[in-house]
């Protein structure tokens, strides 16, 4: 499912498997889990990197077990609950209070997407790796808290449109482009090595935690306002 390990101040969250590492009620928690880990153990300096094993990075939501429910409706109801259960997963990385990079050497696809967009950097694998919100193309609305992220995350109308109303595979070169990648890179071991160059940069500066993750929260007020999280004052400790 995932794990998490730590080397100095990195932390290395990883989805294992060769699967599709689909978001399902176990995994969410087991995400969930580990992020509060990391939380109680960070420190100043601490840097968060998810990366995850095999084709895909995640491909969202885990569509057979919500069709495990049996009737169409026990579906639905499914679905919706994994809908309801990723968003405080969401909340967890909006009030993490370290730096966070996602090292996508898979396929990023709807929630899996979204995953990697709830960090605050993006390193992407260019050879294989597509980014892709397949709601359109399944018949299913975005969530609110989706399209709040989106709206956060790709400044342009044009890219947003590509996005959720054409259901484009965007490849990496055009995925920097829209501002939704930092940085794309041929391999899986050049995409972690690009995450890892940037956690060690951004641990040196050995930022406040409090304060780091208040500003972040600042920078999408939509989406905070929908996950339920209020703002919270932060003064230096010294003045």
């Amino acid at each position: 499912m995932c794990t998490l390990e730590k080397t100095g101040n990195i932390f290395y969250l990883t989805l294992t498997g060769d699967g599709e590492h689909r978001l399902n009620p176990t995994l969410i928690a087991n995400l969930r889990s580990s992020l509060s880990q990391v939380k109680s153990q960070a420190v100043k300096g601490s840097v968060l990197i998810t990366k995850a094993e095999g084709r895909f990075f995640s491909n969202g939501f885990d569509l057979k077990y919500a069709q495990a429910g049996g009737s169409p409706q026990a579906a639905r109801d499914r679905l919706l609950n994994m809908v309801d259960l990723f968003k405080p997963l969401v909340a967890d990385f909006m009030c993490l209070p370290i730096p966070t990079i996602a090292a996508v050497t898979g396929h990023a696809a709807a929630a899996g997407l979204l995953l990697a967009m709830s960090h605050d950097y993006v390193t992407m694998r260019s050879d294989k790796s597509v980014m892709y919100m397949s709601e359109l193309d399944i018949g299913m609305t975005l969530p609110d808290y989706f399209t709040a992220m989106i709206r956060s995350k790709v400044g342009s109308g044009g890219g947003r449109r590509n996005l959720v109303l054409k259901a484009a595979k965007i490849r990496a070169e055009e995925a920097v482009m829209m501002g939704l990648v930092d940085s794309a890179h041929p391999t899986t071991e050049e995409t972690v090595d690009a995450a890892l160059t940037i956690a060690e940069a951004l641990g040196k500066k050995r930022w406040d935690g409090k304060a780091y993750a208040e500003i972040r929260k600042s920078l999408v007020p939509e989406l905070c306002a929908l996950l339920g999280l209020k703002d919270v004052a932060v003064m230096p400790s010294r003045l």
